[in-house]
């Protein structure tokens, strides 16, 4: 088998390039378009034995998969990402992405962003296999809680002094 042919994305790819740039744009577009509706159709964009990895979490298999996104949704406000780059090299790939979303229990007015990257691993039909996220918890997330965050800034102040 090889990997899913899609056609371009319009203002976004054109008609020409190879599958597994096809098959990585039509992931991106997945991601950046995300409501809770569409966890039922990851399949079509995971193996059913997908590895996704990130600083929270680390689990083998779709309906695992599955269950990380929807919590997502349980938990935050409008959560959603912003892809802002996109490396390819055959069945393998690196997204930069900016995470927005509000918290929902504390400052629910001010929105939040966390930057990071994905490596993606694909299968030969351009389905996700492996899927490692990689971003700062302690800048991105510790340091903008309440409680913590002060804690987490003191800290860092003084490891750089």
């Amino acid at each position: 088998m090889s990997i899913k042919s899609v056609t371009a994305v319009p203002g976004f790819l054109p008609a020409d390039v190879s599958p597994e740039r096809q098959a990585v744009a039509r992931i991106a577009l997945f991601f950046e378009n995300l409501q809770p509706a569409d966890i039922a159709r990851m399949g079509d964009f995971y193996t059913a034995q997908a590895y996704f990895k990130d600083p929270f979490n680390e689990v083998r298999g779709l309906a695992e998969v599955q269950g990380i996104f929807k919590h997502m949704f349980e938990a935050l406000d409008k959560p959603h990402f912003v892809v802002k780059g996109q490396l390819v090299d055959r069945a393998q790939c690196f997204l930069t992405w900016d995470f927005v979303f509000r918290f929902k229990r504390f400052s629910p007015d001010v929105w939040q962003t966390v930057r990071g990257g994905s490596h993606l691993e694909l299968s030969p039909e351009g389905l996700i296999t492996f899927h490692r996220d990689y971003w700062d918890a302690a800048e991105e997330l510790y340091e903008k809680l309440p409680a913590v965050g002060s804690l987490m800034r003191w800290l860092k102040r003084r490891a750089n002094a």
